[in-house]
């Protein structure tokens, strides 16, 4: 149900029916819609579920937010699962999760299809021409309304700064998150620094009552040949197939470009069921359609044991979100109650928020090319700000019009 979040001191409410289809109705939707990678899909949730449906405050979010990067696996999946989590518990988590991978599995799953029937991927240029300016612009307004909270005070600014530049000089994403933090904890010990207990009181518990680049993918993917598996080369198997994708989101952090270098390792590499262009296609897959990029296991799947294969494939490399969610969420708000565990928390959001400024950067050099997609992200950011467009019409507008650009000759 809609309303503001209800203070921990009168936390009394359960969650209902009506809660697990909003939950479903509401992912669903962004499974859909949600393209341009996990920034840009975490800022369509703080969109809908702060300040729309104000389910969270924007601290609950920077927290959930915070304890998504530290652990392994899909970091705008694992933000929808605690997201359902706080919204109706364990059902809630299962519905929030399924419902925002199953529209980007069977799209993912139609285009593996298409791979195998005719041998080559369709051509969407047109459709990212002008739906990547929108999400630049949706990032842009979702910093906005969490910076203010996470860079609250100088030391929390001068740790996002830092963890900002280390991350655009390309240090490993975890281990900005992790310095920070670590350096935030620090100050707090001291005194008067950025976790220090009468910075920030806890924020208030809106969940029902518990019932009781690239050189780090390289780094990553040289230890999945010593993870213990089954898997063998020769002949595809759904029990090693799912094993492949099963340890893939049990130890995976960081972006599409460390998923290649574990999935090189293991499908290329060791077991030779795919070839180099086959992974190229799988990975470009995933980040062209909606929803999050792990799904590049379901087509993957598809391509090597069809349906089956897809559907195993699926599962096995998102599995480990739902464990770790269900496992580090109920941590979350006694955390925030001890104040070092508090200022590790406010480093770890800081840099988070550093890191989503540092790809939003990134995404923009790669999609503001000419005068029309810089006239769209600018007409984006005025419907947000100004008008409080809601993030969804905004990205099937933007679509639309990529769609006639590309008609009338005016891009590629």
């Amino acid at each position: 149900m809609r309303g503001e979040p209800t203070p921990a001191s009168t936390s009394v409410r359960r969650w209902t029916a009506a809660d697990l289809r909003e939950l479903a109705w509401l992912f669903l939707r962004l499974g859909v819609t949600a393209f341009g990678g996990p920034a840009a899909h975490i800022a369509m949730m703080q969109d809908e579920v702060v300040r729309r449906r104000k389910w969270l405050s924007e601290e609950r979010f920077l927290d959930l937010l915070g304890a998504t990067n530290l652990i392994p696996g899909p970091n705008s999946t694992e933000m929808a699962i605690h997201i359902g989590y706080e919204r109706a518990r364990g059902p809630g988590l299962a519905v929030a999760g399924i419902c925002f991978i199953v529209p980007a599995m069977l799209i993912t799953g139609a285009l593996g299809w298409a791979y195998v029937r005719f041998g080559t991927l369709p051509t969407a240029t047109w459709l990212l021409y002008g739906i990547k300016p929108v999400m630049i612009a949706v990032v842009v307004r979702a910093i906005g309304a969490l910076a203010p909270r996470a860079a609250r005070t100088t030391p929390l600014r001068l740790l996002g700064a830092t963890a900002a530049v280390l991350a655009w000089l390309g240090v490993n994403e975890l281990a900005v998150l992790l310095g920070a933090g670590a350096a935030s904890a620090a100050l707090a010990r001291l005194g008067g620094g950025p976790g220090a207990p009468s910075a920030r009181p806890p924020a208030p518990d809106s969940r029902p009552p518990a019932p009781d680049g690239e050189r780090a993918g390289g780094r990553a993917a040289a230890l999945t040949p010593w993870l213990p598996g089954f898997a063998a080369a020769g002949a595809v198997t759904l029990p090693g197939l799912f094993w492949v994708f099963l340890k893939t989101g049990a130890v995976l952090f960081g972006s599409g470009y460390v998923l290649l270098a574990f999935l090189r390792a293991d499908l290329v590499e060791r077991l030779g069921w795919m070839t180099e262009a086959q992974l190229v296609d799988a990975i470009a897959v995933g980040q062209v359609t909606p929803g999050p990029v792990f799904t590049t296991a379901t087509f993957v799947g598809y391509v090597l044991a069809g349906p089956a294969g897809a559907l195993v494939a699926t599962l096995g490399i998102f599995l480990p979100a739902f464990f770790f969610v269900a496992v580090s969420g109920p941590l979350v708000p006694r955390l925030r109650r001890s104040p070092v565990a508090g200022a590790v928390l406010d480093g770890v959001n800081v840099a988070s928020l550093a890191l989503m400024l540092v790809v939003t950067a990134q995404l923009g050099r790669a999609s503001l090319v000419d005068l029309p997609t810089a006239l769209l992200a600018a007409a984006s950011a005025l419907l947000l700000f100004r008008f409080k467009l809601n993030t969804t019409w905004l990205i099937v507008l933007g679509g639309a019009l990529g769609w006639a650009i590309h008609r009338a000759g005016l891009a590629g």
